[in-house]
């Protein structure tokens, strides 16, 4: 009889969420900061905290849904248990958009910006490079990309921190005539700040991901949701006190584009700050790209060992690494694509993805616990059913704020994916059953 291979649980709480900020990357705040700057209208202090506000509620989601269901699979596990199989599927689909193209945009733009810096080497080496290494580090084992991710996390957060600290002693030399100012303007409208709240929520993305490796972590049900809220929390911590001293040093600045960042870091801290954030940044970049790819290959092993894609190559586990080797590879064959598809084209896959699955993990939550498990009482009704709905209701209207292309796009791919569960379903039905046990 043949010994089934099973995923290892090795991965504490802390590790959880180093790999959890890899994914999230806390540099994105100066990767993004010119686009975040100009949508707030250089309010960013208060667009994070709003944007920390709107996310919590998911956040709150998965964490009571990891604990439920401890099992790898993410929203396609919370949504096909708590929901429906079909819903599930549907959910995971979408999610994969999501997960799929989140490591193509880190080999991107780990091409695109270290071209900028050699120019002599064509992008497409860099990416090829990095699409080969990260598939060789992932192969080896969660454990040794965890220990990876902490490093450079880590470093990022180091980074961020000495940003703050030079931030605060130019406070010191000149004093600071208003403190408050950052969290309480109203020169801005309420709904200019919705809507960079809106695009700022993306920098959060990240906290869903390490929900996809719970079978690989010690106790889940109890680290998965204390390493959501540890998560949310350092990042929302990063990110707005960066955004309040850079206000305070800085209450009429004025900044857009693609090397806002770069010429922030020469105000603040001048060339030798801009060649040290050069560095960070490319390890953050590193970083982003192995955690995705650890990430998606977990959706896609879940879904495997479920059957619904091929299992003989999704549920496929290394018999001595004990990772989901030919997903892997899988994966970085698909992420080739990130030597002819646009930035901003993938960007809007992920937007898509990520949002549809946020959406369904709050009605999962309604759905299992105040429905199914019955959970009524007064502080469980807020729990279980207030703050869900409301998350629901927050990720469906940013849901409409995404552009028509991308809806479009986003909406052809789940019909893709009910028309292949539909004919995957026919073709195994149509399976004589001996012959269906002895493949699987």
């Amino acid at each position: 009889m043949k010994t089934e291979v099973k995923l290892n649980r090795t991965l504490t709480l802390w590790q959880v969420v180093f790999i959890g900020l890899a994914w999230m990357t806390p540099m994105i705040y100066f990767t993004t900061y010119g686009i975040a700057f100009e949508a707030s209208k250089g309010m960013l202090t208060q667009a994070y905290t709003l944007a920390f506000a709107v996310i919590f509620f998911t956040a709150f989601s998965y964490g009571a849904m990891s604990r439920r269901f401890p099992n790898s699979g993410s929203s396609y596990t919370y949504a096909g248990k708590g929901i429906h199989p079909k819903v599930g599927f549907l959910v995971g689909w979408s999610a994969l958009l999501d997960y799929l193209f989140s490591p193509l945009i880190a080999y991107l733009m780990f091409g695109i910006f270290m071209h900028a810096q050699f120019p002599n080497v064509p992008a497409y080496i860099w990416i090829l490079s990095i699409n080969i290494v990260l598939c060789v580090i992932c192969i080896l084992g969660v454990r040794f990309s965890a220990s990876l991710s902490t490093a450079f996390v880590l470093l990022q957060i180091c980074f961020i921190l000495f940003f703050c600290a030079i931030l605060v002693k130019h406070l010191t030399a000149g004093g600071v005539t208003d403190p408050l100012r950052p969290f309480l303007q109203t020169e801005v409208p309420l709904s200019v700040l919705l809507t960079a709240a809106s695009l700022i929520c993306f920098s959060f993305l990240g906290f869903d991901s390490v929900t996809t490796m719970a079978e690989e972590t010690v106790d889940a049900g109890r680290t998965m949701p204390r390493a959501i809220l540890a998560i949310i929390l350092i990042a929302s911590a990063l990110y707005i006190s960066t955004s309040y001293l850079t206000q305070l040093n800085f209450p009429n600045l004025s900044l857009a584009g693609d090397d806002a960042s770069f010429e922030l870091m020469r105000m603040v801290g001048g060339a030798g700050l801009s060649a040290l954030f050069v560095t960070v940044l490319v390890f953050a970049i590193f970083t982003q790209g192995l955690a995705s790819l650890t990430t998606v290959t977990r959706l896609l092993f879940a879904m495997g060992r479920d059957s619904v894609l091929p299992r003989n190559i999704f549920g496929y586990l290394h018999p001595k690494f004990k990772t989901p080797a030919l997903n892997i590879v899988l994966v970085n064959v698909f992420s080739l694509l990130a030597l002819a598809i646009p930035l901003d084209t993938a960007v809007k896959f992920v937007n898509f993805g990520a949002l549809t699955a946020f959406f369904f993990v709050n009605l999962s939550v309604v759905s299992q616990y105040y429905i199914k498990d019955r959970r009524r009482s007064p502080a469980q009704t807020v729990r279980y059913l207030v703050l869900p709905l409301i998350g629901a209701i927050i990720v469906g209207w940013m849901l409409t704020l995404l552009d028509v292309n991308a809806l479009v796009t986003g909406l052809a791919w789940i019909l893709f994916g009910a028309a292949y569960r539909a004919w995957s379903r026919k073709r195994q039905a149509e399976v004589p059953a001996g012959t269906a046990n002895a493949e699987s």
